[in-house]
């Protein structure tokens, strides 16, 4: 979408742009912009830099995370509580190299821990609009932003790391460019800020990362002061599969009488699919599904069970 706007204010991701970890309305606004302003964020990658092309497992051993670095935050001139903030995403672009990794048991994260005792990574090869995985297995790339929010009214620091009713880590894949996302405004300014981009990502994030990339995000902020809502909302036409049309798909399928519960068995039998059937690792199975298997809820209305699959797109793989 280059060239349908011009850039009124760009942020580098040095460290006066830069919070990290925490949501608070107490922040210096490291910029003020007008209503309908252009502006392009230079968002460091979840990881904070300490991951580059050479990175290996060991790198991810000795890592500290101390929280998502987030570029802003941004006032918008005449943003009030009450008012609704709409970001039109204009355009993405990585920085050629992106990271999806996964901890070992000990630090209980994911959503499958207690199946790995040892962490995994893998570093991917982002060559414009595919991501480069093992076994000749490629990834469309579809770009958005984990986290994008407003402060919160409640004073304090507040953790990045859960969504919110103001936006935050809502990691919605379809966030992609030409997405509109809508969020309730709480206090004066709004106060935008943005990051944790991603260069793809299965809906689910099951592994707890997906292609974790630095990347230039360029967005119009807008106050609308004639819309009302609760919670975030968004325009986007997707892509709901990789390609962007239906397309075949291999699925497994998790029934239980808890939807979490119904989630892990579906990526549980998906990682022994990819295991069994095309040969990867678990722990490359398990990277994948992370990066490019999307769950659904099929159906939360025949007690005392339900049902949820995990859809693979064939299309990944070389043959």
């Amino acid at each position: 979408m280059s060239g349908e706007y011009e850039i009124d204010h760009r942020l580098g991701d040095s460290a006066e742009n830069v919070h990290i970890g925490v949501w608070d309305n107490s922040l210096d606004p490291v910029c003020s912009v007008e209503s309908g302003a252009v502006v392009e964020f230079e968002c460091r990658g979840a990881p904070n830099g300490a991951f580059d092309q050479d990175s290996t497992v060991e790198d991810l051993e000795a890592m500290s995370f101390e929280g998502h670095p987030l570029t802003g935050p941004v006032a918008v001139e005449g943003a009030q509580p009450g008012d609704v903030l709409e970001i039109e995403l204009l355009d993405f672009e990585h920085k050629g190299f992106g990271v999806t990794y996964f901890y070992p048991e000990a630090k209980d994260k994911g959503l499958l821990p207690a199946e790995f005792d040892k962490p995994g990574l893998h570093i991917w090869d982002l060559d414009d609009d595919v991501g480069r995985f093992v076994d000749g297995i490629e990834v469309p790339l579809d770009p958005f932003p984990g986290i994008a929010g407003v402060a919160p009214a409640d004073d304090g620091e507040h953790s990045t790391t859960p969504p919110r009713r103001v936006g935050g880590n809502l990691d919605i894949k379809h966030l992609t460019a030409g997405s509109t996302l809508y969020l309730p405004v709480e206090v004066a300014g709004g106060l935008f800020s943005i990051g944790d981009c991603h260069a793809a990502q299965g809906d689910g994030e099951v592994c707890v990362t997906g292609i974790e990339a630095p990347m230039f995000v360029t967005a119009r902020l807008t106050v609308r002061s004639d819309l009302e809502i609760e919670h975030p909302q968004f325009e986007t036409t997707g892509p709901f599969t990789p390609t962007g049309s239906d397309e075949s798909m291999y699925a497994t399928t998790g029934i239980a009488e808890d939807l979490m519960d119904a989630t892990k068995l579906a990526i549980r039998h998906m990682i022994d699919h990819l295991h069994e059937q095309r040969g990867l690792k678990r722990s490359e199975a398990y990277l994948l599904c992370s990066a490019a298997v999307d769950l659904k809820i099929n159906e939360v209305v025949n007690q005392p069970a339900w049902t949820v699959s995990a859809y693979l797109p064939e299309s990944l793989f070389p043959n």
